[in-house]
């Protein structure tokens, strides 16, 4: 019998899980064995997945799990340096260069387990069939607008935490923006994909006017001086060559009504960021970092923006999951199989 073991998350700040009461119903109904480790801070409770038939195990035991069982989890697993031998579900960040990745896949490679990379769960036509993109869009664009909002009281943007629901979330910023009399202008790019439908969404709920742009309008390479007509600048794509620079360093010293970059995409990194104008990512005690200051601008990069809503966000991504998962019992075909072959490349290169 296929065994899915869901372990608790040990990531600082990290309440979110991949699979919901109601989707473990559906797994345990299709013949599938679902074992879920208690958990000190998951959002989601484990009475949940007692009722519907879940084993329930002991919080980070999944290492003396039977050897037979799929490890799911989301993010990174301790860098403890033991073997790993089971297969594991999980973020990897182990397939683009990253000294913590190579040291992840060596571990797999010494005890004979199988990373398989929800960030490579993807279809026939190289589309992933799940991603956290809506929420890390929404999440990015409430901590640009609380940027905002500090800024108008001459003050950095205070840190922040994990919120119960978006309606908290939305509650809280409402009576931020509402203290400061007006409302900012923001531009979205990437307005068309999840990251940016979220970020888009999250404005207009605030009431803030909200330009939208894709691909066809930023087809000319630049430079674009509209960016730096509005307040807020929300970059919510996927860095790649020949992605143009949508706010060169130069822009810190020219004229400008911008003043805070949501950069969702958060890749500071990369050769082809398209906001070089800062160099590391930011973090929940210090969300935005400031690199001007005549006139003020301040960017928010924080790299796990959907943990602060991990309700809505795990909701939204195990459903979206769920039809993998219940596959689970053929792993040499469809996503598993891809993911497999994906690992299998990147071992040999060990």
């Amino acid at each position: 019998m296929t065994h899915l073991w869901v372990r608790a998350e040990q990531r600082p700040n990290e309440e979110r899980v991949g699979l919901t009461p109601d989707g473990a119903t559906d797994l345990i109904a299709a013949g599938i064995r679902v074992t879920v480790e208690e958990s000190s801070v998951r959002a989601i409770p484990i009475d949940g997945y007692r009722q519907v038939g879940c084993e329930i195990a002991a919080e980070n035991s999944w290492p003396d799990a039977p050897l037979d069982a799929i490890i799911f989890g989301l993010k990174e697993l301790p860098e403890v340096g033991t073997p790993l031998p089971h297969r594991h579900i999980m973020f990897g960040h182990a397939y683009k260069g990253q000294h913590s990745g190579r040291a992840l896949l060596q571990r797999f490679k010494v005890g004979g387990g199988t990373l398989y990379d929800l960030e490579y769960l993807v279809n026939e036509e190289g589309r992933r069939v799940a991603a956290f993109g809506y929420w890390a869009g929404y999440a990015g664009a409430a901590v640009t607008l609380k940027t905002w909002a500090a800024q108008q009281r001459d003050q950095e943007c205070p840190p922040v935490g994990v919120y119960p629901s978006k309606d908290a979330l939305n509650a809280e910023l409402l009576a931020e923006l509402d203290a400061t009399g007006t409302r900012p202008s923001a531009i979205v790019i990437g307005a068309l994909g999840r990251v940016g439908t979220g970020a888009a969404d999250m404005c207009e709920a605030m009431g803030v006017q909200v330009t939208k742009w894709d691909m066809a309008e930023t087809a000319s390479g630049g430079p674009f001086p509209e960016i730096l007509n509005h307040d807020l600048f929300l970059n919510c794509i996927f860095a790649r060559p020949g992605t143009p620079v949508f706010v060169p360093r130069e822009a810190l010293t020219a004229p400008r009504k911008l003043t805070a970059i949501g950069d969702v995409a958060c890749d500071p990194d990369s050769d082809y960021n398209p906001v070089p104008v800062y160099d590391r990512a930011t973090t929940w005690d210090a969300p935005a970092l400031r690199v001007a200051t005549d006139p003020v601008m301040d960017v928010m990069a924080i790299d796990n923006l959907p943990s602060m809503l991990p309700v809505e966000s795990s909701q939204d991504y195990a459903a979206q999951l769920l039809p993998s998962l219940l596959t689970l019992t053929n792993l040499n075909a469809g996503v598993w199989g891809r993911a497999a072959a994906t690992y299998n490349t990147h071992i040999k290169g060990l």
